[in-house]
């Protein structure tokens, strides 16, 4: 856990890790989700307020991004190495594609938590901020 300063610098790169693995920002033991991406209110482990996020849409500009980097580069390959037929290319990385964004979505949307709840950004900062 954190310390009770409220002014105490919180660790960046633990938080984001965490959030990556859709655990709360400030333990890393209870959920960040009560749903697939519905971020929970409180945690239900240490108690912190969560609800002041406001990770709208980063996450999902994110998983277009990296979803779609990495399936253009998987789909070049594929074309070069292996001459498939189109459709077979087509109905293949058209539902590896909806496998990665469903994948990464609820993990960036926790990371991007993460760095919110580190830079106390959005009322994570506590009453006095």
């Amino acid at each position: 856990m954190t310390s009770t300063d409220p002014l105490a610098e919180r660790p960046y790169w633990t938080a984001v890790g965490r959030g990556l693995l859709c655990r709360c920002p400030n333990c890393g033991k209870g959920a960040l989700f009560a749903g697939y991406i519905k971020v929970r209110p409180t945690c239900d482990h240490c108690a912190e307020a969560l609800h002041h996020q406001r990770a709208d849409d980063g996450p999902a500009y994110l998983t277009i991004v990296i979803t779609g980097k990495l399936m253009t580069a998987l789909l070049y390959a594929a074309f070069v190495t292996w001459r498939p037929d189109p459709i077979v290319l087509a109905g293949g990385f058209s539902v590896g594609s909806v496998i990665v964004a469903l994948a990464l979505l609820p993990r960036l949307k926790g990371a991007l938590i993460g760095v919110e709840w580190a830079k106390r950004m959005h009322g994570f900062g506590g009453a006095g901020r």
